[in-house]
């Protein structure tokens, strides 16, 4: 690196926000490099990763070499989404008055990520959306675009999502194609190999799938049905799985109280999983199945099969290797189990290749880059 790129970056102050272990693994790679390239690198810490429910995950964050962290409990478990966003809205405007970043950056849909752009937003401070542009069911697709909007720059996962980012009136000068962060890492190895990980989460089965079911906010009446028939199916198959709980938007206890019901030789439940741990465990899987963008997005590019289940994910990617059905089509879902249990697809690279935070980095040691103008402007293309 240069001596006047190292001087340019040293002048600047990155403040990551994360609230969940999903978003954790997209931001690391770009919050790496972007620290050895001699940027100054905060993480704020909120959200499910403050919880011991869901692992306590922000030790993960804290264990990241070369970084200043700092902490905000927004919720405590039990509260709407609407006090959870009041309360990041309150918490976060008060860290960055005395942090004052250059750069915030937030990441999808989440409700912690658009407290902090609607923060940045009316302070004029710089914010970057990771991953924006894409579509999904329920209300993450509202939020999302919703930072869309309220951010002053998009680095985006695929042409797809440049062209929505467009269509909602943002100059294209600002959305810079980079692909998903996360596959930098899958990309690379693990640093484990599959036995510690199954020694060290207690994993009993060598032969198994992950599993991942996460509420749908807007389809609250039949998220018991869709829950109980979905994982009565994986129970009727024989096989085996690691089930990661679920994030903490309304209607995670009905999932809970049904995994609680699985039988404990077939089904090991984990609440999270260090990431480069999960990276190996995915590499090493027979299927995914569920509704997380892991089985959209991560399963394609390291070549799994994935059953994509309900609305959540609904649109967001297109792959031979993606089966998608209803919660509650359990014919089709055992089908899947048995047919398609073990496959191995070609690589799909509709997300990039794995050089996201190259990318990413290179645009901020451009001068140009820090030379926007804050306030924004509707652009009607042609």
């Amino acid at each position: 690196m240069s001596k006047k790129l190292v001087t340019v970056a040293r002048m600047r102050k990155l403040l990551f926000v994360t609230g969940t272990r999903a978003d954790f693994g997209k931001l690391e790679p770009l919050a790496l490099l972007a620290r050895d390239q001699g940027f100054d690198v905060t993480f704020w810490v909120t959200g499910m990763h403050m919880l011991e429910r869901y692992g306590l995950t922000k030790i993960e964050v804290q264990r990241l070499p070369g970084v200043s962290v700092a902490e905000f409990a927004n919720q405590d478990g039990t509260e709407a989404q609407d006090l959870i966003l009041a309360n990041t809205v309150i918490g976060f405007s008060k860290f960055i008055q005395s942090h004052q970043p250059d750069l915030v950056i937030v990441h999808g849909d989440r409700i912690e990520a658009l407290a902090c752009a609607i923060v940045c937003a009316t302070n004029y401070i710089r914010c970057a959306h990771i991953e924006g542009g894409e579509i999904s069911g329920t209300i993450d697709e509202i939020l999302r675009h919703c930072n869309t909007k309220l951010a002053s720059f998009h680095f985006v996962s695929s042409e797809k999502a440049a062209e929505r980012v467009a269509r909602l009136g943002e100059p294209k000068d600002k959305i810079h194609v980079i692909g998903s962060p996360e596959l930098d890492f899958h990309l690379r190895s693990s640093g484990v190999q599959i036995e510690e990980v199954r020694a060290h989460y207690s994993i009993p089965f060598k032969d198994f799938g992950i599993c991942t079911f996460h509420p749908v906010t807007s389809e609250q009446d039949t998220i018991a049905e869709q829950a109980r028939s979905f994982f009565d199916a994986l129970n009727i198959s024989g096989r085996s799985f690691v089930v990661i709980l679920p994030n903490n938007d309304p209607g995670a206890e009905i999932i809970f109280s049904e995994i609680e019901q699985l039988p404990k030789d077939r089904f090991r439940v984990l609440p999270s999983m260090r990431f480069a741990h999960f990276s190996e465990l995915m590499k090493n899987s027979a299927c995914i199945v569920g509704n997380s963008s892991a089985g959209v997005r991560e399963a394609p590019f390291l070549c799994v099969p994935s059953l994509d289940v309900g609305t959540r994910q609904n649109r967001r990617a297109a792959s031979n290797s993606i089966t998608n059905v209803k919660a509650d089509d359990k014919s089709s879902i055992l089908n899947f189990l048995k047919n398609e249990w073990g496959k191995r697809y070609p690589k799909c690279k509709e997300f990039g290749q794995g050089s996201a935070a190259e990318r990413f980095v290179q645009l901020l040691h451009s001068d140009t880059f820090w030379q926007t103008d804050l306030q924004k402007t509707f652009v009607d293309h042609v």
